[in-house]
């Protein structure tokens, strides 16, 4: 371009037979009616199968209702009778206790351990990871129970093997003493879940954290801890939550082993099997609501407390502490 002349802008596209060019379409960025008809089925199920239920378990926790007459409003009523005329209460609560504070370490420490030999790179590392994940796999159903409640009767094959050392026991879901291990065995054979997500979690640890722990001259425990659980510290949170409620909610193998009666002597009654008993078998309907009420109050009640401890053991990465 010469200077003294003048820049014309280049020629419009044509459509190539000298119209003018295709208009873009015009697209509405803010259409909230479409994401809503989207959102609207997931809305429905919650507002009708999770929030309306849960409402109506609320006030029914503050009537007396028997599913054939109408509720009648008692107030607090069923909650003063939970703690104070209530034994057997008492007994599910003391057992449920023991149940998670047992079962829940015992499992996650199991997970972790299989967990890091399972990290080292050796042939059949598939076959091995699958097998263990198998009896997680089956879940905690009636046919596991019903094997379960098989092995450790009196006639069964732990009984049997233990008799071979002189401690005969009488079967192990018949004695009071023993009739929890059985289900809190069952809990940590089950481990296979939080095996796989530690597994995970070993696979992002840095390499270099491991060599600069050999190079210090620390050893494999102090190399354990002061690496490993640190790094996995989050990981560990996360399946303490997760089995800390399953550990609360757990009914099918208390129900099949004690036969739906949390013997012998109240030693299985969990939490869960006194609520359906009171609800389902007794028709004490409000009742069983307030049961589940505080449930549902002590299971949040012990997250929050995970979570508000969790900053004093709980390291992420690139945190500057």
């Amino acid at each position: 371009m010469t200077p003294g002349t003048l820049h014309r802008p280049p020629p419009r596209p044509t459509t190539g037979d000298g119209g003018s060019p295709p208009r873009r379409p015009r697209y509405r960025r803010d259409r909230p009616g479409i994401a809503y008809l989207f959102l609207s089925p997931w809305a429905l199920g919650a507002l009708l199968l999770t929030v309306g239920p849960m409402l109506a378990s609320l006030y029914l926790s503050f009537t007396d209702y028997d599913l054939f007459t109408s509720p009648e409003w008692v107030g607090l009523e069923n909650y003063r009778r939970l703690f104070t005329d209530d034994a057997r209460f008492l007994d599910s609560a003391k057992v449920t206790a023991t149940y998670v504070l047992i079962s829940v370490p015992l499992k996650l420490a199991a997970a972790l351990a299989v967990a890091m030999l399972l990290n080292r790179n050796r042939r059949g590392q598939g076959f091995y990871r699958s097998a263990f994940y198998a009896p997680s796999l089956l879940g905690t159903g009636v046919a596991i129970a019903l094997v379960w409640r098989a092995m450790f009767t009196d006639t069964g094959v732990v009984d049997s093997v233990t008799g071979t050392f002189g401690w005969d026991t009488g079967g192990w879901i018949n004695e009071p003493d023993y009739a929890l291990w059985v289900l809190i065995i069952l809990a940590v054979w089950q481990f296979g879940a939080p095996m796989v997500i530690f597994l995970a979690g070993l696979k992002q640890i840095p390499a270099e954290l491991y060599d600069a722990s050999a190079v210090d001259g620390a050893g494999r425990w102090r190399t354990f801890r002061s690496v490993t659980l640190p790094m996995l510290s989050p990981i560990i949170l996360f399946n303490l939550v997760l089995e800390t409620i399953h550990a609360f909610q757990a009914f099918t193998p208390a129900f099949i082993v004690s036969g739906g009666r949390g013997g012998p002597s109240n030693s299985t009654l969990f939490y869960t099997l006194y609520l359906y008993e009171r609800g389902f078998a007794q028709f004490r309907m409000g009742y069983a609501s307030a049961m589940a009420w505080l449930l549902l109050l002590v299971i949040a009640i012990i997250t929050a407390l995970f979570f508000g401890t969790s900053r004093r053991w709980v390291f992420y990465s690139g945190e500057d502490r």
